[in-house]
């Protein structure tokens, strides 16, 4: 079960940093859980209400390292390394993933800058 709960959560954490869910209010808000909230790269909070109304960064990211540890039986953190290449720089990333009315959803997600290279994450964890 596991095996396929990680990679649907990457599925979903994929889709939530694609350009593809990003364009659309619609396909962000069912991603989002109703008490979503982020810290972002820039150190500001975000709430749900913000990224559906302002819309989020539109930039190409691609996911590295992603891994997950369950908190609660619906509950789990995950942890990943993003390249992204609009801005030219490097985040290491964390979410937290609940699951609401018969599905997961985003209920936190935290971004932080890191001077970091993909080639230097990828020797540590050996992905």
């Amino acid at each position: 079960m596991e095996a396929n709960l990680k990679e649907h959560l990457k599925e979903l954490e994929e889709s939530h940093t694609g350009l593809k869910v990003r364009r659309s209010r619609e396909k962000l808000a069912e991603i989002l859980a109703d008490e979503f909230f982020e810290i972002g790269s820039s150190g500001y909070m975000f709430d749900r209400k913000e990224c559906l109304e302002t819309g989020v960064v539109l930039t190409e990211m691609t996911l590295h390292n992603y891994e997950i540890y369950p908190l609660a039986p619906d509950v789990v953190l995950s942890t990943y390394f993003i390249v992204d290449k609009t801005r030219n720089r490097n985040t290491l990333r964390s979410s937290i993933w609940k699951h609401i009315n018969g599905r997961w959803q985003l209920y936190f997600h935290q971004g932080t800058i890191s001077p970091l290279q993909l080639s230097e994450v990828l020797k540590e964890f050996k992905e």
